[in-house]
């Protein structure tokens, strides 16, 4: 079952009126110094899925989302329209006696879990920051959003941790160069494989008993940076009617990661983003990979014939950003990611992705851009020998806003 990390549609709005009603009210608490950004954009995709790709998904590139046999999503060659990357935020530094507090709501239209496939309001980021303590939901601490490509396609590398998660933050060191420690928000999701229909698992649930840990380093220098990450978590699942039969499915597993990641400036038009990432059972903080607990067989125990372990993953991307001229760039590059399947998992688990992408993009007056971007992507299953490759064209055009009231 996967344990989906989404927000109600409801709670969009909710916070949408807090902010609005927050921005006049803080303002005249410390007028002239507070200062606020309104900013946004609305963007339109308009491309065509040369190949096939899971409906819900029909304006992204998601190698997890591809099929796992043929013609399972229909027929190829599916033109899409999509305004769901369209952005709404709102940012403040407002002075304190303890110091600056910073606060952002930010939240974009495309719908995941629960509304997957429409185009709704989604909460991005609720932050909140004084000192060296934040708090709220934001980008993971065991991510480097500066991986992200000049990319116009919404998802993005496959193989890159891309992950926003509710968590309490400690920065020590802040700066260009800084240092992070999180607890974040536990969750995780499995795959009971080939037994997913034995009604011997119906009673088993997820626990999660500890916050997961993370961290970050990035050392700043002239030709870029280096940056280091950690995970570590603890999973249980709980066999709720092992005291009312012979056989007991609980158990445990638990999840570790290590991330190294750079961008290297080549010169002064080319940017290097790269990141290779290692661990197990954290496929949940990675931009596209399954699930993090797979069903071993382990028949000689009566007890307990099959067990859920930890997956180990590995995963690496590697693009280049160049800037041709004032009015044009171009990112080109690779994302792949594996995963080390167990042997209770069906034959059409999801194995390794990959993930490419190609564009062109041109600026022709400020916060004004359009271009053009072909995508790549490809499945491959676990044991039955399926690959699948799927071709994505599409022309972007992007209206981009900002605001800034008050400050000194």
């Amino acid at each position: 079952m996967k344990y989906l990390r989404c927000v109600p549609r409801s709670m969009g709005w909710l916070f949408a009126a807090l902010v609005l009603f927050a921005v006049p009210a803080v303002a005249q608490d410390a007028p002239g110094k507070a200062k606020f950004d309104i900013y946004g954009f609305a963007q339109l995709d308009f491309g065509k899925q040369i190949d096939q790709i899971n409906p819900d998904w029909y304006d992204v590139m998601r190698p997890t989302r591809l099929p796992a046999y043929e013609n399972e999503f229909g027929a190829d060659g599916q033109v899409f329209m999509s305004v769901r990357q369209s952005r709404f935020g709102v940012q403040s530094w407002v002075p304190t006696k303890a110091g600056e507090l910073y606060t952002i709501f930010e939240f974009d239209m495309f719908g995941v879990g629960s509304d997957a496939g429409q185009t709704t309001i989604r909460l991005r980021k609720a932050w909140g920051q004084l000192g060296k303590w934040g708090a709220g939901q934001n980008n993971s601490s065991f991510m480097d959003i500066d991986v992200f490509p000049n990319t116009l396609e919404y998802w993005g590398p496959n193989g890159m941790i891309f992950f926003r998660n509710v968590q309490l933050r400690y920065s020590p060191i802040q700066g260009a160069s800084f240092l992070n420690i999180a607890l974040e928000r536990p969750g995780a999701s499995a795959d009971q494989g080939e037994y997913g229909d034995r009604i011997e698992l119906d009673g088993v649930a997820a626990k999660f008993p500890l916050p997961d840990l993370t961290a970050q380093y990035r050392s700043a220098h002239d030709w870029g940076y280096i940056q280091i990450g950690g995970i570590l978590r603890a999973i249980e699942w709980e066999d709720l009617n092992a005291s009312t039969t012979t056989t007991d499915f609980s158990g445990s597993a638990t999840g570790w990661g290590l991330t190294l990641s750079s961008n290297l400036n080549i010169g002064k038009s080319d940017v290097l983003r790269l990141q290779g990432v290692y661990g197990e059972a954290i496929q949940n903080y990675m931009n596209d990979a399954p699930v993090d607990i797979g069903i071993q067989e382990n028949f000689s125990d009566p007890v307990s014939p099959i067990i859920g372990v930890a997956l180990p993953m590995w995963s690496m991307v590697a693009f280049l950003d160049h800037t041709w001229s004032e009015k044009f760039t171009s990112s080109i590059g690779y994302s792949y990611l594996n995963i080390e399947n167990s042997d209770g998992q069906s034959p059409d688990a999801f194995h390794a992705g990959a993930y490419g992408a190609v564009n062109l993009i041109y600026y022709p007056a400020p916060n004004v851009l359009a271009g053009i971007e072909y995508t790549y992507g490809q499945r491959e299953n676990f044991s039955d020998d399926w690959n699948y490759n799927d071709n994505r064209i599409a022309v972007s055009f992007k209206y981009s806003f900002k605001q800034t009231l008050g400050g000194s």
